[in-house]
């Protein structure tokens, strides 16, 4: 019965601290620009629910977003993915 009760509170503590991690609330244009080699990318914003700020760069025309910029490893296929990780990571 010990153990039972041991995992039910453990299953509600992981619960609770993954429900109050930062989530993103908006997500900004802020501009286009270009490498020096001419490959074009956007800026964004993501505001997050903390209130801290993270930046996203969009290549490939939309189809690759990282947090920061592209030489960044946290790179996703989808917007809201990449704005997660931007929010998990600040």
């Amino acid at each position: 019965m010990n153990i039972l009760k041991f995992a039910a509170t453990a299953a509600l503590v992981i619960f609770s601290a993954h429900s109050f991690a930062a989530k993103p609330t908006s997500i900004v244009f802020e501009s286009n620009a270009a490498t020096t080699d001419g490959i074009a990318y956007a800026n964004y914003t993501v505001k997050c629910s903390n209130g801290k700020r993270a930046d996203l760069t969009a290549w490939n025309n939309r189809g690759k977003w990282c947090v920061g910029d592209a030489s960044s490893t946290a790179c996703e296929k989808k917007q809201i993915k990449a704005a997660k990780t931007a929010c998990k990571a600040s």
